[in-house]
């Protein structure tokens, strides 16, 4: 599976979709008891391998006491028991920044994973590449840069998130949320332009134009 973006590139967008909003049956782990002391965080108890944790991923904390409430970006999965975590960053080459230390927190880790890997099968079906085009000489492996996809993911997994919430509840700012989003994500893919190395030497050799979907030769 194949996905262009993660939990925390959509946390920079939508924190409430791994807080009140999180989806229940894609939580990777949850549990009381635990301590954050400047980015590491330790919980007595848990497998962060087992269940599949990963940088990039996100984690809602709550203190017992308040003085901790919100969601973190997961940097690197440091044992079974500890997670090194930060406020989100603008760019993940930055820096981790400590959130408030605390004691006694409770905990929860949702992904939005799966929504990622069908928007990032979709990205591949409508650019011609593999694995959405199977048929197709050029793989992901191939693409030399893929922001643009990654901004044109976030968009379109967020409103897929938001559809399935309006669904449930017929909350109509639900709709309007994930319309707005699959406004952001046709432009987004219109405007996507990245480059493919063919002759697998690090050089471009072809480039994709999201608003033909043509292969334009450098």
């Amino acid at each position: 599976m194949v996905s262009f973006s993660n939990d925390a590139d959509i946390l920079k967008y939508e924190p409430i979709l791994f807080g009140e909003l999180h989806l229940p049956w894609q939580v990777l782990a949850a549990g009381t008891g635990g301590t954050l002391s400047g980015t590491t965080f330790s919980a007595t108890g848990a497998n962060f391998v087992s269940a599949q944790v990963s940088a990039g991923g996100v984690a809602y904390m709550r203190s017992a006491d308040g003085s901790l409430d919100g969601v973190y970006e997961i940097v690197s999965v440091d044992s079974a028991t500890q997670l090194s975590v930060s406020v989100i960053r603008s760019d993940s080459d930055d820096d981790p920044v400590a959130p408030p230390a605390a004691t006694d927190i409770s905990y929860r880790i949702s992904t939005l994973g799966p929504q990622a890997c069908e928007v990032g099968f979709q990205l591949t079906e409508y650019f011609g590449i593999r694995p959405g085009n199977p048929t197709s000489d050029i793989d992901v492996e191939d693409v030399l840069d893929t922001q643009a996809l990654r901004r044109a993911s976030v968009f379109a997994v967020i409103s897929s998130v938001y559809a399935m919430s309006a669904s449930k509840s017929k909350d109509e700012n639900f709709w309007k949320k994930s319309l707005h989003y699959q406004r952001l994500f046709d432009r987004a893919r219109e405007r996507c332009r990245f480059s493919i190395d063919v002759g697998s030497d690090g050089l471009a050799d072809i480039t994709k134009v999201g608003a033909s979907g043509k292969l334009v030769r450098d």
